[in-house]
């Protein structure tokens, strides 16, 4: 392969296994080599793809000095290895100089924080879920005068576990509603499929017509998501909606009832209870338990 252009031209030949790129000129009619480097070359869609080598691992450091050492000269090296003969001798220059041949890695761009102030943004969020990347950040820049950016807020919470997620929202519970769910559920805790096949649950959710952009997030570890911390509490929608009620069971469901007027003790006994609980209660007989979420329109007395 070569590659020419203004009497200079570049080939590939294969040297000790490898690719090698050798650059040269001609002269009178005699080529005068410019250059040697060495190439990785794959074969990608019927195309030779040519990828240069960055750096030389410590090995074939050794290499290069051991062959110096034993008088040969950096061409010849740099002629059997296929290495530029400018890395080979800044290479030696280097081993002269110090007598070390290994890379030497960049530190990098220093952290703009110290680990006190991590620690101070990983308190400041667990003791506020709720603040913003913005308010971490004024608050850092507050108490220590050291400002970060907003990226730099996720980067160093999210190097503890801590990602901002939207809050889970759930109904209000008191500790009377913890205490009963928690007895039922250890109850029932070793029932059979068999027991629970008779078992109907429902619920209803109203679904509004007003956007709700939930803009609000908190900062928590992965598996908190329903961690009372990180839940909000929540009544109802407010504005315009439908109401949308339904029952599963163990390998069935019922119709979905939609309707947009809110549900009363009345439409829940004479449209849910009598349209759709009742037929599986008289499939299944007396073994039929019904499970609702104990709303209040449940509950009336006209339900019972």
């Amino acid at each position: 392969m070569q590659i020419t252009g203004n009497h200079q031209m570049a080939r590939i030949v294969h040297h000790n296994d490898e690719s090698v790129r050798e650059g040269y000129i001609r002269n009178g009619g005699k080529e005068v080599k410019l250059f040697t480097s060495s190439l990785k070359a794959f074969q990608c869609n019927n195309r030779i793809v040519i990828a240069q080598r960055k750096h030389l691992d410590d090995f074939l450091r050794g290499r290069i000095i051991g062959r110096l050492e034993c008088g040969r000269t950096q061409l010849e090296v740099s002629e059997e290895l296929g290495i530029a003969q400018s890395v080979i001798y800044r290479l030696w220059q280097r081993f002269q100089d110090d007598g070390n041949v290994s890379r030497c890695y960049s530190t990098g761009r220093p952290r703009v924080t110290t680990p006190n102030e991590d620690r101070y943004l990983a308190v400041t969020a667990k003791r506020n879920s709720r603040s913003t990347a913005s308010d971490l950040s004024r608050q850092l820049s507050s108490a220590t005068g050291t400002t970060v950016s907003r990226q730099t807020v996720y980067r160093r919470l999210g190097h503890i576990g801590l990602y901002a997620r939207r809050p889970v929202i759930c109904v209000p519970r008191t500790a009377t509603h913890c205490r009963l769910r928690l007895a039922w559920s250890r109850e029932h805790a070793l029932w059979t499929p068999q027991q629970w096949s008779c078992v109907m649950f429902s619920d209803e959710s109203r679904f509004s017509l007003q956007s709700d952009s939930r803009r609000t997030f908190i900062w928590r570890a992965p598996g908190t998501r329903y961690h009372q911390e990180n839940t909000i509490e929540r009544h109802r929608y407010g504005g315009a909606g439908w109401l949308v009620w339904g029952g599963i069971i163990l390998g069935s469901r019922t119709d979905l009832h939609v309707q947009s007027v809110t549900m009363t003790g009345h439409i829940y006994r004479d449209v849910i209870l009598e349209q759709h609980v009742r037929l599986l209660r008289g499939a299944m007989g007396a073994e039929f338990l019904f499970m609702d979420d104990n709303a209040r329109p449940h509950r009336a007395d006209i339900v019972d």
